[in-house]
């Protein structure tokens, strides 16, 4: 079937499909991270977690500077061009290389950017080099979701890294305390870069006659700074508040923090997997200048996103005592931010979608949305630091010199899902006006669902506490269920229910 004689079936049913490998891929990396997660807390503990933390935070923000909008850029790009696409490929490898080379130089030379807190020891500065790793891998992956090959992102980020970092942080921590993490990451991105290269090689060969063109390198790379910065502030919106924990707290705060922000990116992964398909899809359309298909498809994948990311929100929020729990007691303390986080990553569903499209209409617009975004999290993180150390200490007696930072550690939180709350309104309403067509993928058959996972919810929780396992074991399924029978019932149309279509009913 040819691009022209396409229809809007064919567009669902093409997002669908990768919709499908997508969320497999989201529940194996959702059984992958929680056992990292586990021994980082139970092994190595908050303030070791905490140190971590803060240095994978320095590591993946230079990745994603150095990859220059490649990893959403490059499907354009290959949309755009009649090269060859392994040439186009490689000149993305190559570019990104040498950012990587760069930023993984000065993270090695100056280790201090990564642990400002805390003394440089041990194998701390090979952290540096997983910028290459993050860079390749994306890279890679952006080119063979353009070919529809979203299977290889399953497997280089829900299986291999995952499960290596896991079980290399169990082995080495028999090895370090100090480095075993350290080393467990280096392993699992090499682990996620080999996993995207040989099939990068598989599909697109070794480009016969390719060599750098620096006049094409340099164009590339320019073309794709909007797109950068639109990458780095969608990203830095979820570090941030660990940085700024990281100023204003001790390291296991952070570490506590960070358990939590872990499980509440899960869902946030859910959005990030459709990237891949998501934006063929769109700069398709928009080569063709159809701009009510693009519409479409971001109103439906919308709602995918947001109908699955809120049931998700609800059952770790709603046993979110007992889902911290499992890293330790001493974790259970960041169970307010478990909840702000996963409200956020709902409230965020509507602004990451309508940028997938706006970062190839109006990339700078798009930009300038985020940056402002970016100023008024920071803005409002600090103010409700302290806001929030004032009600403490005015509310609760305490001893002298003496401050409980548990509490106020959520003023990130809150700050983070206010910032996302603007950035939904303003980017939707932006692209609504671009496209002339609705872009929300918002229904209200989502509110009785949530109502009655809500319902489910807190009945599970009055279990005595001595049955936390059960509170888990069979209230986090109780509470899916109940929210996705009322989503499939009354919340699903025909073309939502493509999704869970096998291909022979595509076909």
């Amino acid at each position: 079937m040819t691009t022209a004689t396409a229809t809007p079936d064919d567009d669902i049913a093409q997002l669908a499909r990768g919709g499908r490998t997508s969320f497999f891929g989201f529940v194996l990396r959702l059984a992958a991270r929680l056992p990292f997660l586990f021994i980082a807390g139970r092994w190595y503990g908050a303030d070791a977690l905490g140190r971590f933390a803060y240095a994978t935070i320095a590591v993946e923000f230079t990745a994603q500077l150095a990859t220059l909008g490649l990893k959403r850029g490059l499907a354009q790009q290959l949309a755009n061009s009649e090269r060859n696409p392994a040439c186009d490929v490689w000149d993305a490898l190559l570019i990104g290389f040498i950012g990587a080379s760069v930023a993984a130089g000065l993270l090695i030379a100056f280790p201090e950017v990564i642990f400002p807190n805390s003394a440089i020891n041990g194998m701390d500065r090979l952290i540096g080099l997983t910028v290459f790793g993050w860079v390749g891998s994306d890279i890679a992956l952006a080119a063979l979701a353009y070919r529809g090959d979203v299977g290889a992102t399953v497997r280089a980020r829900a299986l291999w890294e995952p499960w290596v970092i896991s079980i290399a942080a169990f082995a080495l921590s028999w090895y370090s305390l100090r480095d075993g993490l350290i080393i467990a990451y280096v392993l699992s991105m090499a682990a996620a870069l080999i996993a995207s290269l040989v099939p990068l090689i598989r599909s697109y060969g070794i480009p016969r006659g390719w060599k750098p063109e620096p006049r094409r390198l340099r164009k590339l790379a320019r073309d794709n700074l909007p797109l950068a910065g639109a990458d780095a502030c969608e990203w830095g919106s979820r570090r941030i508040d660990i940085a700024m924990l990281g100023w204003f707290f001790a390291p296991s705060i952070v570490g506590i923090y960070y358990v939590a922000q872990q499980v509440a990116s899960l869902p946030q992964k859910l959005k990030t997997t459709f990237d891949p398909i998501l934006g063929p899809v769109i700069t398709q359309k928009l080569a063709e200048d159809d701009k009510a298909a693009v519409g479409r498809q971001v109103r439906q994948v919308g709602f995918w996103i947001i109908a699955a990311q809120l049931g998700i929100a609800l059952a770790l929020a709603i046993p979110g005592e007992a889902v911290m729990g499992l890293v330790g007691k001493t974790f259970v303390g960041g169970t307010a931010a478990l909840a702000i986080l996963l409200a956020a990553e709902a409230v965020a569903a509507t602004a990451v979608v309508s940028e997938a499209a706006l970062i190839y209409i109006a990339p700078k617009r798009n930009l300038g949305i985020s940056l402002i975004m970016i100023g008024l999290q920071l803005a409002l993180s600090v103010a409700f630091i302290y806001l929030l150390r004032a009600v403490v200490e005015t509310e609760i007696e305490t001893p002298p010199n003496f401050r409980d930072d548990r509490i106020s550690a959520a003023g990130p939180a809150l700050g983070l899902i206010v910032a996302l709350g603007f950035a939904a309104v303003a980017k939707a309403r932006f692209l609504r006006k671009l496209l002339g067509v609705p872009v929300v993928g918002w229904r209200w058959a989502l509110l009785p669902a949530t109502a009655l996972a809500i319902i489910v919810g807190w009945a599970v929780t009055r279990l005595p506490h001595h049955l936390e396992w059960l509170e888990l074991a069979a209230g986090i399924p109780a509470i899916l269920g109940s929210y996705g029978y009322l989503v499939w019932r009354r919340g699903f149309g025909k073309e939502d229910r493509a999704l869970f279509r096998g291909k022979a009913a595509e076909q």
